[in-house]
């Protein structure tokens, strides 16, 4: 028998981390692994838009930190968890590196603020993006709280937006659409 996707241990308003302590589902620990949850959510839907194989591939190992991440923001710090939980590694910020890298070897110099737009799939990006410089603020503020979190979980949110931002480009370079310049008006 499968296990039942409702437990009714939340309907006052609590939730359990990994290792047994309850919460408020207020707390935010629960915001910050929640918007991690969003992301990767938001990395889904661009998936399903997007044509390109190596980024595709790319967006599915990204999907796959971010449940690390999420698992280890739900964590409880004070508690051993019952079961060994995945872990984030110093190659999974360099694998964000690297297709960064790779996508800017192909992209014309970036001469001005781009406005957000000109493509679905890159107006979707720029929102993912959003959400995910989102979770990294509610991760430092975690932190900052007193809060542990791993370094690793930040770094990879600060360079993932960047990621984001890159692919968001380099989707329009591929569909041909014209980057929109950010024209200052001065008067």
């Amino acid at each position: 028998m499968a296990f039942k996707i409702y437990t009714k241990t939340g309907d006052a308003g609590s939730t359990g981390l990994i290792g047994g302590t309850r919460v408020s589902k207020a707390d935010l620990r629960i915001d910050t692994y929640g918007t991690v949850d969003e992301l990767n959510s938001h990395i889904g839907y661009c998936g399903d838009q997007l044509k390109d194989a190596e980024s595709l591939v790319a967006l599915k190992e990204i999907q796959d930190r971010l449940f690390t991440i999420g698992a280890s923001l739900a964590t409880d710090p004070e508690k051993e968890p019952a079961r060994k939980l995945p872990d984030l590694h110093e190659h999974d910020i360099e694998f964000l590196e690297k297709e960064i890298d790779r996508m800017q070897d192909i992209l014309p110099a970036m001469k001005f603020f781009i406005l957000p737009g000109g493509h679905l799939l890159i107006s979707s990006l720029h929102i993912t993006r959003c959400v995910c410089r989102r979770a990294e603020r509610l991760a430092v503020q975690l932190q900052e709280s007193g809060a542990f979190v791993e370094p690793k979980v930040i770094r990879y949110l600060n360079r993932l937006s960047d990621y984001l931002f890159v692919l968001a480009r380099y989707s329009g370079h591929l569909l041909q659409v014209p980057e929109q310049p950010w024209r200052p008006r001065t008067s």
